[in-house]
């Protein structure tokens, strides 16, 4: 796959919904209910972070609910991207972006948002055929104002924003031409999760998917 093809399924994705959940999964058992949950509130990509034991799992179960299409996030090496293939993920999502990561992901048909923070970081990126990216951390990078302006000389990138994002602040971000979509953890709260509080996750995602028509 090349960067090209998969940068237009990852815009895809992204574009299925103003919101991508981020999720941190601390017990496998919840991922199945929680992406049920998100997917009726109207969010169905969803990205699992490799930042607990659970997340594998958890993109094995959530990869079997209907309507919704996992990722994995947190990409940083090619053994992260195998494990995240091998596991039902049908996106990727990194921080940032080396050239090794890069080619793991496209050995592996397994398309991927790649993180940049700054306009060189988006230029490389664009040189190599990526044109969705992440931009992160959002906020502590300069939030939307610095989204605007690395858009303007370089439109034909489009960003996710994830980093600080909140139901606050998103609209923001939305309301920017180079911007597809947020990703935020808000709509998965983790006492809601641990709680499973279903009915209230959705209700979140409905609202967040609402954020933008």
């Amino acid at each position: 796959m090349t960067p090209q093809d998969a940068s237009r399924r990852t815009e895809d994705l992204c574009r299925r919904a103003p919101v991508v959940p981020v999720l941190v999964i601390d017990d496998a058992a919840h991922a199945e209910a929680l992406a049920r949950a998100l997917v009726a509130g109207g969010l169905p990509a969803l990205e699992v972070t490799l930042r607990t034991p659970a997340a594998l799992d958890a993109i094995r179960a959530m990869a079997q609910v209907p309507g919704g299409v996992v990722g994995a996030g947190t990409l940083l090496t090619p053994e992260d991207v195998r494990a995240a293939k091998a596991a039902g993920a049908q996106f990727g999502v990194s921080p940032g972006a080396t050239d090794v990561l890069l080619q793991a992901c496209e050995d592996e048909d397994l398309p991927l948002l790649p993180g940049a923070a700054t306009a060189t970081e988006a230029m490389r990126l664009l040189e190599r055929g990526y044109t969705a990216m992440k931009f992160f951390p959002a906020e502590a990078s300069g939030g939307a104002p610095a989204l605007k302006a690395i858009g303007a000389p370089i439109p034909q990138i489009s960003f996710c924003p994830t980093g600080g994002v909140s139901l606050k602040n998103a609209r923001d971000y939305l309301s920017l031409p180079n911007v597809m979509c947020v990703g935020g953890s808000w709509v998965a709260p983790k006492d809601k999760v641990q709680s499973g509080d279903w009915d209230g996750i959705e209700a979140l995602a409905r609202e967040a998917a609402a954020l933008k028509a």
